[in-house]
C-alpha cells in the first residue's frame, strides 16, 4: 500500500511539473508567411517594407505582379534585376513609402517604366551581383 501512495504521489508531481512547462513562443517566419502587399514590390531585406516607385526595374515585375524578393522570390535561379538603391532605406533613403495593402497609383504601370535610373543588380535574394551576363 505504501509503495502505490509513493507511486501516485511521484506521478502526480511529474504530471504537474509537465502540465507547468510554459511552451515555446516563436516568431512567424518569413518561409511561411505571405509576402507583403505591396503596390511596387517590397525591399530584399528584413524589415521587407514596402518599397516606393522607382525602385524596382521592369523587369521585376511580370504582367504588372512583382515577382517577389527575399524568402518569397519567384524567379529564374540566375536572375539579375536593377534595383535604385538611392531608395532603399539601407543606402540613407528616408523619403516617403507606400503602406502594406496601398493600390499603385494608375497612372504608375512598374512593369513598364520609362524613366528607371538603375544603379545596382540584385539576384531577388538581398544580394547585389554583377552585371556581366
Amino acid at each position: 500500500m505504501k509503495r502505490l501512495i509513493i507511486f501516485f504521489a511521484l506521478a502526480a508531481v511529474a504530471g504537474i511539473c509537465l502540465a507547468s512547462n510554459v511552451s515555446e513562443v516563436r516568431a512567424q517566419s518569413c518561409d511561411v508567411a505571405a509576402a507583403p502587399d505591396c503596390p511596387y514590390g517590397y525591399f530584399d531585406t528584413t524589415p521587407f517594407a514596402c518599397a516606393p516607385f522607382g525602385y524596382y526595374g521592369p523587369e521585376w515585375f511580370k504582367d504588372g505582379a512583382f515577382i517577389g524578393a527575399g524568402p518569397w522570390y519567384k524567379g529564374p535561379d540566375n536572375f539579375h534585376g536593377k534595383v535604385n538603391n538611392h531608395f532603399d532605406p539601407q543606402k540613407g533613403y528616408k523619403g516617403p513609402t507606400p503602406n502594406h495593402g496601398e493600390k499603385a497609383d494608375p497612372s504608375k504601370h512598374p512593369d513598364k517604366v520609362t524613366n528607371f535610373k538603375g544603379n545596382e543588380v540584385r539576384d531577388g535574394h538581398g544580394h547585389t551581383v554583377d552585371d556581366k551576363h
